[in-house]
This record gives structure tokens, sequence and C-alpha cells, in this order.
């Protein structure tokens, strides 16, 4: 029986750097744990062995991986946030687009308020929503 689901980033020397990007952009988010390797394991001196955080109640786990990988993160998977109003959308997309790519900017598609999606500055993929108004019934 699975007892937990968590989104994880792997890096390879920034998932500290990033991990607290991503917790310090949305209030209410928190680290919740940091363990870190040391002398004589097989990732650097004081990089992140794993770690874990929360946006918005979301579990994610991070690593800075000891191993070289020819891959990298893709826009196919990303982060879905529904932003609480139209203030959060834009500071947070302004923020993780700076050194990053935009793949679709802030604008109504048709399906929100606000919509946009952003590769940040470590390739990790975050679509930012402002919900759509609720319709009547």
């Amino acid at each position: 029986m699975v007892s937990k689901v968590s989104t994880f980033l792997m890096f390879e020397g920034h998932a500290e750097e990033a991990m607290n990007f991503y917790v310090s952009l949305f209030p209410g988010s928190t680290v919740e744990s940091v363990q870190r390797y040391g002398a004589g394991e097989p990732g650097a001196e004081g990089s992140v062995k794993v770690a874990s955080f929360q946006i918005h109640g979301h579990a994610i786990m991070c690593s800075d991986s000891p191993v070289k990988h020819s891959f990298t993160f893709t826009p196919s998977i990303s982060v879905f946030i529904d932003c609480d109003d139209d203030q959060e959308l834009t500071q947070a997309f302004e923020k993780l687009s700076e050194g990053g790519k935009v793949y679709m900017p802030l604008d109504n598609y048709g399906f929100s308020r606000r919509f946009g999606w952003v590769g940040d500055r470590f390739g990790v993929s975050w679509q930012l929503n402002w919900p759509a108004v609720p319709t009547e019934a």
C-alpha cells in the first residue's frame, strides 16, 4: 500500500539553492528536512543527499546526484501551481523566469483568468495558474 507520493527533482549541485528559492516564492511553503553527504560518501561533502520540502502542501524531494547524467529536466513534466491571486502569480512568474525560459507568457488563454508556463534557471518547468472564474449553474 502506498503511504506517500512526492515529486522528486534531481540536480547536479544546485538542490539546496533551488529548494530555498522555491520555498521563498510561495507563502506557507517549508523546508522539511535536509540530509547531506559526509566525508567519504559518493557525493560532494556537504551537498544534498536528499531533502524534502512542501509548496502549498505538495511534497517535493530533491538531491544533488553524485552521478553525472546525460539528461536534465524537460518541460514535459512540470509543477502546476494554482495561485491565490494575480499578484502571487505575477511575482512567482517574474522570479521563476529570471535566467530561465518563458514557454507561455502570462495571459488569458481561455481556460483561466491568467496562466503562464516557464522553465526556471535550474531547468525545472512551472505552470502558474490563476484559476477560472466560477461559472453560474
